[in-house]
């Protein structure tokens, strides 16, 4: 079992997306390089911290919301289907991020654990198109 851990735990430490693991409360339990990456906080600084480290303040109470509702019922909305939104970086500086999430469950008990989210900087991309559709 120790071995497949350890094989999960590289997995995810290469693979390009950031992979974030929140417990019920919010707090972060698991930050890849990728996530360090994206947001700028070593996973010394992120985790056991707040997932409102990386959600920009306007966002916050609708965010909480839908986590609560998730937590609560162990369904999500978005469960699966990627959604833009916005990420707030180290530096203060907003990200464009797409992003998929899903409700994380205990095997045996069916019980909520967390939720897991896997974004990607899409930053750039949402930039050009806004610019082209301004110039057109």
């Amino acid at each position: 079992m120790e071995e497949k851990s350890k094989l999960a735990e590289g997995i995810l430490d290469q693979v390009a997306d950031a992979v974030i693991y929140a417990n019920r409360s919010g707090a972060i339990i698991r930050w890849n390089r990728a996530s360090a990456a994206l947001f700028g906080f070593s996973a010394e600084e992120a985790l056991g911290q707040n997932l409102d480290l990386i959600i920009p303040e306007h966002l916050r109470a609708s965010h909480w919301r839908g986590f609560e509702a998730a937590t609560t019922i162990g369904v999500m909305k978005l469960q699966g289907r990627p959604t833009l939104t916005r990420g707030l970086h180290k530096s203060g500086r907003k990200l464009y991020v797409e992003m998929t999430f899903a409700i994380v469950k205990d095997e045996a008990e069916g019980e909520v654990l967390g939720s897991v989210a896997m974004a990607r900087d899409v930053t750039d991309r949402v930039e050009r198109e806004r610019a082209a559709s301004r110039s057109s």
